[in-house]
């Protein structure tokens, strides 16, 4: 008999829950819940929850749930560290990892309201980073492109950027363009990422345990990654973030300028101070607002709240055109059924349309949300091992219902 591997022992074991947990309020069609119902895991799944992580073994894991446009639930399950056993908590913080995306997004079509940006003006009338190759599309790359991933750029580069493709003309996933638009932001407001993700998003949102930057208390609060069992269960792999925010926290002192604070300058700065050797990239800058956050799964579920409809929307939020823009479909990505909009993946499923967006940083922090803005929900799973993918897929479908076709291809 074929044995089978821990990532097969959770979709059957994940099957079985997901038929309990939906069944109550999906009797006739799990793929189509009541639109009254929440999304709030059941007592089932919450009870069935730590097998399924020791199945994909999955050491923590920090759930959020947004219901009527507002943060109703949120739960953190296991460990931060297996070697010492410290639980996660309410507070714990998770690397977002490319969830950072449309976080940032966010800010972006923030300054776009302000009209401080233009969208649709190319990046070199704001900032020419010193990396770029010699090639045409550059000059036509713009804010727009940059969110929906139709720049043509490669996801990260070694050498000077050059397109793949003409821009605005296909779908191509790239946080080295999120790089570059990070740096056009950062000469708009004349300040570092965090301090206008703090200004523009964290501070108004009420989004206080979130962070680009590395300190202390961040350092104490911040899960470690885990790889696959069985190493994983006796070891724990590099942790390249909490490494490289350790060996630059003495120079932040030094400066006395918080990480959370750095200009991308700042950033290469202290990458040379730290290794004279070394060539600082972008995929390698702790402030990057490609994969760089910091945060609670709460904190991400208050963000996804600004996106929902038909609620009260304070002065400093988007205004509804460019929350519509972040929710519109303008590249496909897989036929009709997956596409992007300014900032998020959008799925057309069986229960209507879904944003959404997940993560995984270094192999070993793997994260999820799920929204459907239409009715006021999400879901956020935050995980910190390398399995945590396909446990989060699954904590998805047993609290929606919904059966995704992200997580089938």
């Amino acid at each position: 008999m074929k044995k089978l591997g821990r990532r097969a022992l959770l979709v059957g074991s994940a099957a079985m829950t997901v038929g309990g947990a939906a069944a109550a309020r999906a009797q006739t069609n799990p793929a189509s819940p009541d639109a009254d119902s929440a999304w709030i895991p059941s007592e089932a799944l919450v009870g069935e929850l730590p097998r399924l992580m020791r199945i994909a073994g999955v050491p923590g894991v920090a759930i959020a749930v947004v219901d009527r446009g507002r943060l109703a639930w949120s739960r953190g399950f296991g460990v931060k560290n297996i070697l010492t056993r410290d639980p996660v908590r309410e507070d714990t913080l998770f690397e977002a990892a490319s969830m950072t995306k449309p976080v940032f997004a966010y800010a972006v079509m923030r300054l776009a309201d302000e009209k401080r940006l233009d969208l649709d003006a190319p990046l070199v009338a704001y900032r020419r980073p010193d990396h770029l190759g010699d090639d045409p599309n550059l000059e036509r790359i713009t804010a727009r492109h940059v969110l929906e991933h139709s720049t043509g750029l490669p996801n990260w580069a070694s050498a000077p950027l050059a397109t793949r493709s003409m821009p605005g003309s296909a779908y191509s996933y790239s946080g080295e363009a999120f790089v570059w638009l990070q740096l056009v932001v950062e000469a708009i407001m004349g300040m570092g990422l965090g301090d206008v993700m703090r200004t523009k998003l964290f501070e108004p949102a009420g989004m206080s345990s979130s962070s680009f930057g590395w300190d202390e208390a961040i350092a104490a609060a911040a899960v470690y990654g885990h790889s696959e069992p069985p190493e994983g269960e006796a070891m724990l792999p590099p942790q390249p973030t909490r490494e490289l925010g350790d060996k630059l926290l003495p120079i932040a002192v030094k400066r006395r300028k918080p990480i959370a604070s750095w200009t991308y300058e700042d950033s290469v700065a202290a990458m040379r101070e730290m290794d004279p050797k070394a060539v600082p990239s972008t995929h390698d800058l702790l402030v990057n607002s490609a994969g760089g956050l910091l945060m609670t799964a709460s904190d991400y579920a208050r963000f996804m709240a600004l996106m929902m409809d038909q609620r009260d929307r304070a002065a400093w939020e988007i205004g509804a055109t460019g929350r519509q823009a972040m929710l519109t479909p303008r590249i496909d990505v897989r036929g009709r059924d997956i596409a992007r909009g300014l900032g998020w993946e959008l799925e057309q499923s069986p229960a209507g349309p879904l944003f959404q967006h997940s993560g995984s940083n270094y192999g070993i922090f793997k994260t999820l949300g799920v929204g459907d803005a239409r009715n006021g929900r999400a879901i956020i799973v935050f995980t910190n091992a390398a399995n945590g993918n396909a446990l989060a897929a699954r904590i998805v479908r047993a609290a929606t219902g919904i059966d995704r076709l992200k997580t089938l291809i």
